[in-house]
């Protein structure tokens, strides 16, 4: 390593995962400034369109993206976007998604099958990613390894558990992915 290596002066994370699996509510949990987004109130015209099973008395969805910042110092603050999560705004993801350093993705175990894009997506761009389980209101009936198989998530991806909803569960969301970053064999050239 040379002294001319330094850290980027902002990095940026992409959160990722099915409609309605809490990743607008994970940039408000853990941005430091006011969360941009974009949401809008479900219309009729979603009708047979989205698939509102087990997403309980949602009425809004992200229709663009979530924006959030966190000032980690003076020399680093990391972006955060969220992608809309409804199959008709993916081609967002490819715009999204560049630049980025690294993903989250999240699950609900209810739906894991909702995740299945979401991993495809960081995989086939070899982008490293962590998977954050969330629970809302607890819900959860499977172990983590269960789910790991479930999902055929590789044994190095980081699988953590908890509640999108709290800042510290989101904040140790992140700490794994960059300890996971870290953990990478550095890219030649």
């Amino acid at each position: 390593m040379t002294t001319s290596q330094t850290a980027p002066s902002a990095v940026k994370i992409l959160i990722a995962g099915g409609f309605g699996v809490g990743k607008t509510t994970l940039v408000g949990a853990v941005s430091e400034v006011a969360p941009l987004r974009t949401e809008e109130y479900l219309t009729k015209a979603s009708i047979g369109v989205d698939d509102l099973a087990g997403v309980g008395q949602k009425d809004t969805t992200t229709v663009a993206l979530d924006f959030g910042r966190i000032t980690v110092s003076q020399e680093l603050v990391v972006y955060l976007f969220g992608t809309p999560g409804q199959e008709r705004f993916w081609f967002m993801w490819n715009d999204l998604v560049n630049g980025a350093l690294g993903g989250v993705v999240i699950a609900d175990t209810r739906r894991l099958d909702t995740s299945f894009a979401s991993i495809d997506f960081f995989e086939s761009r070899d982008i490293p990613f962590v998977v954050a389980i969330n629970c809302f209101h607890g819900h959860n009936t499977r172990s983590t390894d269960e789910i790991r198989a479930a999902l055929d998530l590789d044994p190095h991806v980081p699988l953590l558990v908890g509640d999108v909803r709290e800042r510290p569960f989101g904040r140790d969301v992140l700490l794994a992915l960059v300890d996971h970053l870290m953990s990478l064999p550095a890219a030649v050239g």
